[in-house]
């Protein structure tokens, strides 16, 4: 069940970030404002790191993991500075919901990638994320 209270949390802190972001973002180029954005994530998250004696596991991380990792933090890095320019740009109610596909992206490409399990009830959900979307949107 914490699963599910992180998931939720996480879901009200992006929440968040969209709504202060695009505050922030005022007057300010969107490339400055996810460069400083990022920052504060990297301090905070080595700050978890420390404060959980995490730092030690450093040693131990494999070559495929740190390459991963590192594709997963382009891949990050790429969407953030996207969805600044398009909360910039856009307005906050429907960047998110188009961001929020990445919802269907994640479910086909663990499909096809991670051979994880596609039921009726993912195909159903998609269906209905990606037209929601599109009501939101239109």
């Amino acid at each position: 069940m914490m699963w599910f209270i992180f998931a939720l949390l996480s879901a009200v802190f992006a929440a968040l970030t969209s709504i202060l972001a695009k505050v922030g973002i005022e007057n300010v180029s969107s490339n400055l404002a996810t460069a400083i954005r990022t920052v504060v994530v990297v301090i905070m998250a080595w700050g978890m790191v420390f404060l959980t004696n995490g730092q030690s596991g450093l040693a131990q991380i494999g070559r495929k993991s740190w390459l991963f990792l590192i594709l997963s933090g382009l891949a990050t890095g790429a969407s953030w500075l996207c969805y600044y320019k398009a909360i910039q740009i856009g307005d906050v109610s429907k960047v998110v919901p188009i961001d929020k596909l990445s919802v269907v992206i994640t479910l086909i490409l663990a499909f096809v990638f991670l051979h994880e399990q596609f039921t009726v009830k993912s195909l159903i959900g998609c269906i209905l994320i990606t037209a929601g979307t599109m009501v939101m949107v239109l």
